[in-house]
């Protein structure tokens, strides 16, 4: 016979029964859910280089929505523009939402320690920084490289300048003092040897420096034919505007080999960006089936088009979602060895993940600015004069890949 109190009991814990399917489908749901971290500096000196960077992982998210079906989820980490603290959020992720795959990061130095901590966690890192070192000698199983290498860019940027301009004999580099600007100085100093031209001097900066008219006017006394700029971000604006205000277009070329593109065309304007050259891995007018994506996404989105910045967010997310496509799983076991080798439609066009190295094969371009009169839009800051997949070979680079 069934009590008063047994009843009593019942109606107590009726309400749960009759809402815990719902509530454990939902639980059962988001495990279900495919998570990407992005690791990017949301705070810090490199703010304004990651919320582009966020904004176009998350444009990829929303390309793909979901992936063999089941749903993508996208969370984001500010490292404060520090690798400790990248380190700890990527552990923290890891801990709290068994996050297997990583986009990031807006440094070089920060890059090459969350790869490592990848690496030991049996996680997927896809980072977008440029040191020779993350596909060199640090090169790992778990870390993988949408943008190009420094060699790349010094490379695809300075051979075809020096052929257009061959009486270019005196070279002067105004560098920052980390890991990418130094990979960046020790590529143009290597290209310099091959051709038997002049290294006239070099100027180091900090990342904390804003104001550079010393090094300039250094610059210009050693009367060199190119400054090169080996730094990023907004440095990168700081010199070249201080550069063209000093007069250096008058008696020198300029050469930016790593920019961020648009943005920074933006930042500057075209009165100063006129006859001033810039390597980049992506020009938003490259017309692939890959990037027609990605620009009618960031149409519907801004109205306008797609920064580097955006595109290499992008990019970086993608090539993580194509392997897990390509080995059927979210099993980062399986998806690492579907990704090498992998050849799949990207923003630049078919991009292929190199199996010895992990870097992402794809065409690094040559641009120089446009006059304000020749710009057919508002976007149209500059002409192609050259593109090239200029890559050192996997044996050249230094990376010894790991079995395991």
């Amino acid at each position: 016979m069934i009590k008063r109190r047994d009843i009593l009991k019942f109606a107590a814990t009726a309400p749960f029964a009759l809402t815990a399917p719902a509530i454990l489908n939902s639980a059962r749901a988001a495990e279900d859910n495919v998570i990407i971290g992005g690791i990017w500096s949301m705070s810090g000196f490199a703010t304004n280089i990651g919320t582009p960077l966020d904004s176009g992982s998350r444009y990829a998210i929303e390309a793909y929505r979901s992936i063999f079906g089941r749903k993508l989820e996208y969370v984001l980490a500010d490292d404060r523009s520090d690798p400790g603290q990248a380190i700890r959020q990527m552990q923290e992720l890891i801990a709290k939402r068994g996050v297997k795959y990583f986009a990031g990061s807006t440094s070089s130095s920060i890059a090459l320690a969350v790869g490592k901590e990848a690496y030991s966690r049996k996680a997927v890192y896809s980072t977008v920084g440029g040191a020779d070192e993350i596909t060199g000698k640090d090169c790992n199983r778990s870390m993988f490289r949408w943008p190009a290498s420094t060699y790349s860019a010094i490379h695809a940027t300075m051979l075809p300048l020096i052929e257009v301009n061959p009486k270019a004999k005196r070279w002067y580099t105004i560098t920052g003092q980390y890991t990418f600007g130094d990979s960046l100085l020790n590529n143009v100093k290597s290209v310099l040897k091959e051709k038997g031209l002049e290294h006239v001097g070099n100027s180091y900066h900090s990342l904390a420096d804003r104001e550079f008219s010393a090094m300039i006017a250094g610059a210009i006394a050693a009367k060199p034919d190119v400054l090169v700029i080996c730094n990023f971000g907004t440095q990168t604006v700081d010199v070249v505007r201080q550069a063209v205000s000093f007069g250096a277009k008058r008696s020198m070329q300029i050469l930016v080999p790593w920019s961020t593109g648009l943005d920074q065309y933006q930042a500057l304007g075209p009165d100063v960006c006129e006859g001033v050259y810039f390597g980049a891995n992506y020009w938003h007018t490259i017309d692939a089936p890959g990037n027609r994506v990605l620009r009618d996404l960031v149409q519907k989105k801004t109205g306008g088009v797609p920064s580097y910045m955006e595109a290499a967010g992008y990019g970086a997310v993608q090539m993580m979602l194509e392997g897990m496509r390509a080995a059927k799983s979210s099993n980062p076991e399986l998806v690492i060895p579907a990704m090498e080798g992998l050849k799949y439609e990207g923003v630049t066009g078919e991009e292929t993940i190199r199996p010895g190295d992990h870097q992402v094969i794809k065409p690094y371009i040559l641009m120089k600015g446009k006059a304000r009169a020749a710009m057919k839009d508002k976007y149209d800051f500059a002409e192609i004069v050259a593109s090239d997949k200029a890559f050192a070979a996997v044996e050249e680079t230094g990376c010894v890949m790991p079995k395991g």
